[in-house]
């Protein structure tokens, strides 16, 4: 039987959804909080360092009581949100007189890792809410932000960040089973923001800066977060780009995504279909990334 809803690679079924009504009947006092705690309790839900997962079990709860499989009490506190309060990156004032020409005129290109790294951390921050067609979002968990530099002067952004746990042209790609992906996926990088800012006109500058981040990304990220990326991937919303300079740059079409986003809760498609585009970091990127343990 197929279940009722997937979260954070759980199936919930029938009787999963029937335990967690046991368990709300049984603690008709408890707050949400304390129901996921019971919960992971239950289930045996807890991260490697043997802590509860707490938050993800309250967000499995959470999306049961969207989807009316579930009644939670009500809210009793919302904490700040420090992400959502945050002001958006201001404006930055930099010189927008036009770069133009072929590759070569531009000469020495210098990729800056530029995460955490103050006032070009905030230029990346403040290029890509101004110029990028989807803004600047704070992004979680592992990632990275680049600023490419001819002659001093920024002429593109890259950010990357960790990918989601399942994505299936992906999984297919690399013939993952459920256990190495769950170990593995840490070493898949999604490249959220790829800016040529505005007044850039060079040929092929888009094809050779992808060129130049991906074979210097795997370095960066395991000086980082002392592991390797063995995989790039990346989303093209064909309604508004070809993804020409990802296929100049030798990236490969997987497939398309569902259009009901990571958190979805029904199978019907919520957002336009984007192509996946992958690019193997190393040839032996099938194996590395098969291994379950």
């Amino acid at each position: 039987m197929d279940p009722l809803l997937t979260y954070r690679g759980r199936d919930v079924g029938g009787a999963d959804v029937a335990f967690i009504r046991e368990l709300i009947a049984a603690h008709p006092d408890a707050s949400r909080r304390a129901l996921s705690y019971k919960l992971c309790e239950a289930w045996g839900w807890v991260q490697p360092n043997g802590a509860l997962r707490d938050m993800v079990c309250r967000g499995l709860m959470l999306a049961l009581h969207r989807a009316d499989h579930i009644e939670l009490p009500p809210v009793r506190w919302r904490p700040k949100n420090n992400i959502a309060v945050k002001s958006r990156p201001p404006p930055v004032d930099i010189d927008r007189s036009p770069i133009c020409g072929v590759l070569s005129d531009l000469g020495d290109l210098e990729l800056r890792q530029v995460r955490r790294a103050g006032d070009d951390e905030a230029l990346f921050n403040g290029l890509i809410e101004q110029h990028h067609y989807l803004g600047y979002t704070q992004p979680v968990g592992e990632h990275l932000k680049f600023l490419l530099y001819a002659e001093h002067r920024p002429v593109a952004c890259f950010a990357w960040s960790s990918s989601i746990p399942r994505l299936a042209p992906r999984d297919r790609f690399i013939g993952w089973s459920p256990a190495a992906r769950e170990r593995n996926v840490r070493c898949v990088a999604y490249n959220g923001r790829f800016l040529i800012l505005p007044w850039v006109q060079v040929r092929h500058l888009a094809s050779h800066a992808l060129g130049r981040m991906t074979r210097e990304l795997s370095s960066h990220w395991e000086t980082i977060y002392d592991h390797p990326i063995y995989l790039a991937e990346t989303y093209v919303d064909r309604e508004r780009f070809a993804g020409t300079c990802y296929r100049a740059a030798n990236w490969i079409h997987l497939g398309k995504t569902t259009g009901r986003g990571k958190n979805a809760l029904s199978k019907r498609p919520t957002r336009s279909k984007k192509d996946v585009l992958a690019l193997p970091l190393t040839r032996r990127f099938a194996k590395l990334l098969g291994r379950a343990s």
